[in-house]
């Protein structure tokens, strides 16, 4: 089968012909039919300290094609739902509806591709999706119904789901709130829809590409900043009364834009941060005095504190109402042939999904 190698940080994707990997009692070999491409996967790829091979791709839909003998969960023929954090549904973590911190969380760094100079290659976080085939552990994969193309479908397998979790679920964005949003590539277009649908009444794109604010306010925005027009707080409040917003996302990663987040807020204001820093050892500073005075809430959010479990189903429904719209965020669609050139597009800011079909 065909895949794409990240051998060395910053260097292309290498295009490999390789066996199909064997599977465990636990595994499900998946026939991709889609993947997007995540800006998690740039930074992956990118992150220096990376000293092994990796298989990116993360965010994908497929059929289920063989099943280990334990498999419990998915049967030959399932179409599937790809996640970027496994859920066994039956340790601490997921019982008490945390599944996106799952003990299963380990399977993620299994090496499954044997590579042509002989070393072991993960995929990137237990899926490796720019393939043809994949081979996961069960509690990666969840079967789904339903009849969503499948370049829609694959962006609930990490973009869509991270930021729409982010409002509804970490952030629980309330009717008549007022949202600012920095990043609105994949994840931060969803954070505006999962504010609009929770009824904010004010929501502010932020953004250097001008394509990527304009494709917010078809995502539900009601304002857009470019950074290079001034100062982004001030810009912020001067649309909210001089206050803030009640709801700041950071959906980028770089420590300087976690901390301009921080100031977007209002007093007793939510900041909640997305974004993948480029560095495991990055650091965010913010004023001591200002962190505790200011009554600010604080918070990451892992996968958009989804439980895909509950969570793929109630999103496939929130698509096929006309709720959620899926369909305008996939902006380019290639061949695995093309992924460097995807991967281009990401980082040039170009759009905002390019699905691998």
């Amino acid at each position: 089968m065909k895949l794409a190698v990240a051998y060395k940080p910053g260097e292309p994707l290498v295009l490999e012909e390789l066996p199909t990997p064997a599977i465990g009692p636990r595994d499900v070999l998946v026939r991709v039919a889609a993947s997007g491409i995540c800006h998690t996967d740039v930074t992956a790829i990118n992150r220096p300290e990376r000293d092994t091979p990796i298989v990116p791709g993360h965010e994908a839909c497929g059929t289920v094609e063989a099943v280990g003998a334990e498999v419990r969960r998915v049967r030959t023929g399932d179409r599937v739902l790809a996640c970027v954090s496994p859920a066994c549904g039956a340790c601490w973590w997921c019982v008490n509806e945390m599944s996106n911190h799952c003990e299963r969380g380990a399977t993620r760094m299994v090496p499954r591709f044997e590579l042509p100079d002989g070393q072991q290659a993960p995929g990137l976080c237990g899926c490796g999706s720019f393939a043809e085939a994949m081979v996961v552990d069960e509690a990666s994969v969840v079967a789904v119904n339903t009849d969503l193309p499948d370049e829609q479908l694959a962006l609930l397998g990490c973009g869509v789901t991270t930021g729409l979790g982010a409002a509804l679920n970490t952030a629980q964005v309330r009717p008549g709130s007022s949202v600012a949003v920095i990043g609105c590539g994949g994840v931060g277009q969803s954070v505006i829809q999962g504010a609009r649908i929770a009824g904010a009444a004010t929501i502010i794109a932020i953004d250097l590409f001008e394509g990527r604010r304009t494709a917010s306010i078809a995502a539900g925005a009601t304002h857009t900043i470019d950074p290079a027009d001034g100062d982004v707080v001030e810009q912020v409040k001067s649309l909210t009364q001089g206050r803030g917003v009640d709801h700041s996302f950071e959906a980028v990663g770089l420590p300087q834009l976690l901390t301009q987040t921080f100031n977007l807020a209002r007093l007793e204001g939510t900041v909640t941060y997305i974004g993948m820093p480029p560095q495991r050892d990055a650091q965010l500073t913010l004023n001591a005095t200002a962190a505790i005075f200011s009554g600010k809430r604080i918070q990451g959010s892992v996968v958009g504190g989804s439980q895909i479990l509950r969570d793929f189903p109630r999103y496939i429904r929130l698509v096929e109402s006309g709720r959620l719209d899926l369909g305008s965020m996939v902006s380019h669609r290639i061949g695995l042939d093309d992924i460097n050139d995807g991967i281009r597009l990401l980082e040039q800011g170009d759009g905002t999904r390019t699905v691998i079909l």
